[in-house]
């Protein structure tokens, strides 16, 4: 007895040391969220008041952005300086991969004199293992890690088609939720058809381009683009495919209204798949530090 108490006890402290030693890999000072929280600090650091959104500030824009914006609720309220969201959901790799669960934060930036920003943190698992990335694009220039247990890095991701594809991103965030911010971005518009929209976005000298789609209640339905490289399970390969986000539902983030929820697709010649699935838990903006 005495023997198989002090066994329990040896695997018990094993295991402590164990979680000890994940949470200092994972949360400590040279962890992706040590990196991110320090990026969001200085983000926060820079906030300051803004103006109101008025029915004049929509005036030149097309009909279905115009529509959108109102519908939104954002007339009447301040414009978007940062904005915080909240998600879960699940992902996968390949259209016949794995699901795996994650959540995930992220803070956005918009300003005009360097460039809006974006750094998103997920945390995931596959087979019990967790997986943590953090996406980060500031300065005109796009990152990814990916750590497994807080230790590995099974991927990392930089260069020229990384910041392109998260310029596409970012215009979809800014869409999606944070319509308001749309009034203060360098957008170019066009109207080709009654509920299509077609817009060039630029972000510190990057331009991407998308097709915002919207339904007969003027709600944002879907956001299209082929600005985006399609990354394979590696890491590494880069394959051109259309990109797209069709959203669903709607619900009540304070005092505007956005969707509920959505999916990331990919689309091929060959097929079609999503390979994430979220609903939003949680939209704020404007937040002080």
């Amino acid at each position: 007895m005495p023997r198989l108490v002090g066994a329990v006890m040896i695997g018990a402290v094993v295991i402590l040391l164990g979680a000890f030693a994940y949470a200092a890999l994972a949360y400590g000072p040279f962890s992706l969220r040590a990196q991110y929280n320090g990026d969001v600090a200085l983000l926060l650091g820079r906030s300051t008041p803004q103006p109101i959104v008025t029915d004049a500030s929509l005036a030149d824009l097309p009909s279905p952005i115009s529509r959108y914006l109102k519908g939104a609720g954002v007339v009447g309220q301040p414009r978007i300086r940062n904005m915080f969201a909240r998600m879960h959901g699940r992902f996968r790799a390949t259209a016949d991969g794995q699901w795996m669960p994650f959540t995930a934060e992220q803070y956005n930036g918009f300003e005009c004199c360097r460039g809006a920003s974006r750094f998103f943190y997920m945390t995931a698992s596959r087979a019990r293992v967790p997986v943590h990335a953090f996406h980060r694009y500031t300065d005109g220039r796009a990152t990814m890690r990916v750590k497994v247990a807080g230790l590995a890095t099974v991927i990392e991701a930089a260069g020229a088609e990384m910041t392109r594809g998260e310029t596409v991103t970012l215009f979809n965030d800014l869409c999606v939720l944070a319509p308001a911010a749309l009034l203060d971005a360098a957008v170019v518009w066009e109207q080709i058809e009654p509920l299509r929209v077609t817009a060039a976005y630029t972000n510190a000298g990057v331009t991407v381009r998308a097709d915002l789609v919207f339904d007969e209640n003027g709600r944002l339905v879907d956001f299209v683009s082929d600005d985006r490289l399609q990354t394979v399970e590696d890491g590494a390969t880069l394959l051109p495919s259309r990109w797209s986000t069709p959203l669903r539902g709607l619900k009540t983030f304070g005092h505007v209204q956005l969707a509920a929820g959505g999916e990331a697709r990919w689309h091929s010649d060959a097929d079609s798949f999503a390979y994430i699935e979220v609903e939003f838990d949680e939209v704020k903006y404007n937040v002080v530090r």
